[in-house]
């Protein structure tokens, strides 16, 4: 299996144009053969939670739909994050697409105390299944907790799909963390971070993918925007630079 993850300078607030850039990727990975593509958190607005209730909206949106096309198209599952309405209020959402099924969502189910003014935590986990695999969503703050990674891999999970927009001393933290959590619970993980200004921080990209014995195959750096790929057979690891206006 292939696992790719987006590392992309989003456009803050427009739907529109970034559905346009995220598709540009979703070529991209299916040229290279990618069996899954997922992309940073709230990847389709960049990471604003001040404008996220006049921008979230419902994971059945129309607007979606040529994500579903794509899946469909070229047998790929593609995860893209977006602000959802939930009955509660609005939670730090992905819309998942797999081929020729109805699409499928997460929220983030562990908030920062920051996130409290802006969003409400979702109440359940998403697993995908790929072949012989299991993959799971995580969403930045979540991802550093170990109970999230220890729920997941009690669930079977062998790949944690982490979707994240994190400053410096954010990803000083993960670096640490993510590798402790591939060893422990024998997971791959992967890792797709947004670059550019997200609310009051700079995200600084990075984008990496661990082995399942947590060792680091590849980092991407903190401007340019690419995907990192990671094949779970040989446990290789690949970098593609894209740049997408």
């Amino acid at each position: 299996m292939k696992i790719s993850a987006v590392q992309l300078r989003p456009i803050t607030g427009d739907i529109e144009a970034n559905i346009v850039k995220h598709r540009a990727f979703i070529q991209e990975a299916v040229a290279l053969g990618a069996d899954v593509v997922f992309f940073p958190e709230l990847s389709l607005t960049g990471f604003e939670p001040r404008l996220a209730r006049s921008l979230a909206t419902e994971p059945t949106d129309a607007r979606l739909d040529m994500f579903q096309h794509d899946s469909d198209q070229h047998h790929i599952i593609i995860g893209v994050g977006l602000p959802t309405v939930c009955e509660s209020g609005v939670q730090i959402g992905m819309v998942w697409f797999v081929p020729n099924a109805p699409r499928r969502s997460y929220a983030k189910q562990q908030l920062h105390a920051d996130e409290y003014p802006f969003f409400v935590a979702g109440d359940r986990q998403l697993i995908l299944e790929q072949s012989a695999h299991k993959l799971a969503p995580a969403i930045c703050y979540e991802s550093l907790q170990p109970s999230h990674a220890e729920n997941v891999a009690n669930l079977g999970v062998d790949s944690y799909l982490v979707s994240v927009a994190k400053s410096a001393s954010g990803m000083a933290k993960a670096m640490a963390h993510y590798p402790e959590v591939a060893r422990q619970h024998q997971m791959h993980v992967v890792m797709a971070d947004s670059v550019g200004p997200c609310d009051d921080f700079i995200s600084v990209g990075q984008s990496a993918v661990w082995t399942s014995r947590g060792d680091l195959l590849l980092q991407m750096d903190g401007e340019s925007e690419g995907i990192v790929m990671l094949d779970t057979a040989t446990e290789t690891a690949s970098l593609h630079l894209l740049q997408v206006a």
